[in-house]
Formats: structure tokens, C-alpha cells, sequence
């Protein structure tokens, strides 16, 4: 049986699209069983169907708990196996993601820990870096501090901008986030006390992805 994912999203949904092409073409043993939102008028919600979609506004909340709660009900509600932050601006608190410990997955637009945040291609180009990139992490109530999973890599080019060098790695972040999620839709990840295990043995450095798609072991000396 195909496992069920429940995805988090606050803008366009590129990172959930890549979602729905990797399940649409065979790389993803899964469904997509509800997009939920801190913004009614996200486009991501435009891509799934209107019983797949729940959202609210978050400042029409009290506080954050009170909204965290209603979107853990919601998701639970929905059953999934695994929860994927695809583009989702809000930071979790301690209660959610405690509800969903060890199946809360978030992809970021850098190598963690560097740029842990907004504005990280502008951050990576001010540092002068060589080479940019994006990772897949463990959800923590702390931003962007949860075990990393698996990371993908890009030159840094002559006269890029934040723009220029967002645009060439979000197609390397799409592959990406599906490639860790087909691993952890087929029982291979999981998370024990900080640390990443993948086939039942603990990930010391996180994996890479590779020119063809595949996860593999840091290789670089």
C-alpha cells in the first residue's frame, strides 16, 4: 500500500509540484492525502483538489499555539504516514512537532547548518562561497536545527545573483525532496534521539545527491 504524505506549505508549492511528478512517474510509492496552509490565498493549494486543502490564516490566531494545535488536528486528521514542510514560513512549536517526533521532514535552500533562515543564496554569495546547495533535515522546534538527511550541491558561478543562483538549484532541491522521501516512504529513514539512521544504521555525515538522483555516502576528502 502506497504511504501517505501530508505536505506543509506557505507560498507557490514548486517543492510540492516536485511532490506530485515523482509520485505521478513512479519515483514515489505515495499519496499526497491533504496540503495544508498558514495562507488561505497560497497557489499551492491551487494544486490538489479542493478536498485535499486546509487552510487558515495564522494571524487571525491568538497565538501560535492555538494555531499549531488546529493545524496538528488537521493534519492527524489526515492520517499520514510522513510530514513534508515543502516552503512552509512558519517555525513549528514544541507540541506539533512533538505530535508528529520523527516524521516531520523540512527542505532548506542551503548546506546546513550554514544558513539556517531566510536569504540564504544572498548569504551564500556575500560569504564568497564556493559552492551553494540545499538540504533535507528532521523537523526541531529550533529553525532549521534538526539532523540533516541528505544535501545536494552546486557551484557557485562568476556574476551569479541570489536570483540567478536560486533559479539553478531549486530543479537540484526538487530532486532532492523526492528522492529523501522515497526513502523514507519505503521504511529505510528514521530519526532515533538526534541522530539520522538509514537502513538501520546511523548516518554520521548526511547523504549526498548525485548527478543521476541517487542518495550516497559523503565521498569528498
Amino acid at each position: 500500500m502506497s504511504a501517505r504524505i501530508a505536505v506543509l506549505v506557505s507560498g507557490r508549492g514548486s517543492n510540492l509540484q516536485a511532490v506530485l511528478d515523482a509520485i505521478a512517474d513512479g519515483r514515489l510509492d505515495a499519496e499526497v492525502v491533504g496540503v495544508f496552509s498558514d495562507r488561505p490565498d497560497a497557489p499551492a493549494l491551487e494544486k490538489v483538489a479542493p478536498g485535499l486543502r486546509w487552510s487558515r490564516k495564522a494571524r487571525a490566531y491568538p497565538d501560535r499555539a492555538e494555531f499549531d494545535a488546529d493545524l496538528a488536528d488537521a493534519v492527524a486528521a489526515a492520517g499520514p504516514d510522513w510530514i513534508f514542510c515543502a516552503g512552509y514560513m512558519r517555525i513549528l512549536g514544541d507540541a506539533f512537532v512533538r505530535r508528529f517526533e520523527g516524521r516531520l521532514l523540512n527542505v532548506h535552500p542551503s548546506l546546513l547548518p550554514l544558513y539556517k533562515g531566510l536569504h540564504t543564496h544572498a548569504r551564500a554569495l556575500e560569504a564568497g562561497d564556493a559552492e551553494h546547495g540545499a538540504s533535507v533535515h528532521f523537523v526541531v522546534p529550533e529553525l532549521d536545527a534538526g539532523a540533516v538527511v541528505a544535501q545536494v550541491r552546486i557551484p557557485v558561478l562568476a556574476g551569479d545573483t541570489p536570483d540567478t543562483l536560486a533559479a539553478r538549484l531549486l530543479p537540484h532541491e526538487h530532486r532532492l525532496a523526492a528522492a529523501v522521501l522515497a526513502l523514507a516512504v519505503s521504511g529505510r529513514l528514521a530519526e532515533r534521539e538526534g541522530q539520522v539512521w538509514v537502513d538501520g544504521q546511523c548516518l554520521f555525515k548526511p547523504l549526498q545527491l548525485d548527478s543521476a538522483g541517487n542518495l550516497e555516502p559523503e565521498s569528498r576528502a
